[in-house]
């Protein structure tokens, strides 16, 4: 008997996601295919008739995955790389690309035979529209093939990660109770230019997950300078940064920074520690002073205070990436196969000069 997920998971994100999607469905490649939360997740997209999944990997392991588990595999598509009729052609396009970026490579078959390199030949040249990869793989690894495959965004100065996370039951977690955070997952310690960056393109994300004119936050331990630290003056200088940039691409985003987490998210707290501030609406997106605190913080959320996470989103490519940790559930695969795929939708009104 097959089984699909009941889809107890979808929640207002998922479900804008899923109805999106009904009208525009999308492929999405999933690098690491022999995985049942992956077969589990792209049975319930299929079953919304949201993506086409391609799963990447060994074609029997798959189906006997599948099969033993009573997972369906219909409308999904399994490939093997090494074994695929695009294998020659990807083979060709990557030796291209290393003589071009100068790029020292061991044996260019094995290189694409890896699921990952695959994958986002895949999306590059145009077989998928979106790539996810992680639930089994070391991070390092992934970007490794992405950077090495996809082209960048030529405003984007570092490739950087965001994350969604959903929490309608927490009070003030952002206006519809989801944030955006960045950067979850690449740069350790970013740059003014970086930050201002960050602000703009995880922005431009928002907004087009949520509908409108998102309201973006600068973090700090500081308030308007009520630290005098040379990491408060970075986050003041990316804000107005970020605040000039915004002006000069005609974004009408509400950027504010460097401000504590509490003035960023909680009304009366801002009332408190700005009180010519004005409007005090919660922020949607949180752009973060390093790694760490970004990714100490969105794993703190998802585990001590039941947050549903989605991505990251990989920002600063021209085409939709995303990596999942190794330890995601289904529905974090589900939710953010499903987001990545939106953002295929309107990828080329988001960044018209990305071919």
């Amino acid at each position: 008997m097959n089984q699909v997920s009941s889809p107890e998971g979808i929640n207002p994100f998922t479900h804008y996601l899923l109805d999106k999607l009904k009208r525009h469905p999308k492929r999405v490649v999933f690098t690491e295919g022999d995985d049942l939360r992956v077969l589990h997740a792209a049975a319930r997209l299929v079953a919304e008739e949201a993506v086409a999944p391609v799963l990447l990997g060994n074609r029997e392991a798959i189906r006997a995955l599948a099969a033993d588990n009573g997972v369906s595999l219909k409308f999904i598509n399994v490939i093997e790389p090494a074994k695929s009729s695009d294998f020659p052609l990807f083979l060709q396009r990557f030796e291209k690309i290393a003589r071009y970026r100068n790029m020292q490579t061991m044996d260019p078959a094995e290189i694409i035979g890896r699921p990952h390199y695959f994958g986002a030949m895949m999306v590059q040249y145009g077989q998928a529209d979106a790539i996810l990869s992680g639930n089994k793989a070391m991070p390092a690894t992934i970007f490794r093939a992405l950077i090495n495959t996809i082209k960048p965004l030529a405003e984007v100065p570092k490739m950087f990660g965001v994350t969604t996370l959903v929490a309608p039951h927490l009070q003030h977690f952002g206006a519809d109770g989801m944030l955006f955070l960045a950067d979850c997952g690449l740069i350790p310690n970013p740059t003014v230019d970086q930050l201002a960056v960050m602000a703009i393109e995880t922005g431009k994300i928002a907004k087009h997950f949520l509908g409108r004119e998102p309201r973006i936050a600068l973090l700090s331990h500081s308030t308007k300078g009520s630290s005098s630290t040379e990491e408060a003056m970075k986050m003041a200088a990316a804000t107005s940064l970020a605040v000039s940039r915004a002006k000069e691409a005609y974004l009408d985003f509400q950027i504010s920074g460097e401000i504590q987490a509490d003035v960023a998210l909680d009304p009366a707290a801002s009332e408190i520690k700005l009180p010519d501030a004005g409007i005090r609406e919660p922020a949607d997106v949180l752009i973060f002073p390093s790694l760490d605190a970004a990714h100490i913080s969105m794993k703190l959320l998802q585990h001590c205070a039941g947050a549903q996470n989605y991505g990251q989103i990989i920002a600063g490519l021209t085409r939709p990436a995303a990596q999942v940790p190794r330890t995601a559930s289904e529905e974090t695969i589900f939710g953010t196969a499903a987001a990545v795929a939106v953002e295929a939708i309107k990828y080329r009104q988001l960044y018209p000069d990305a071919e």
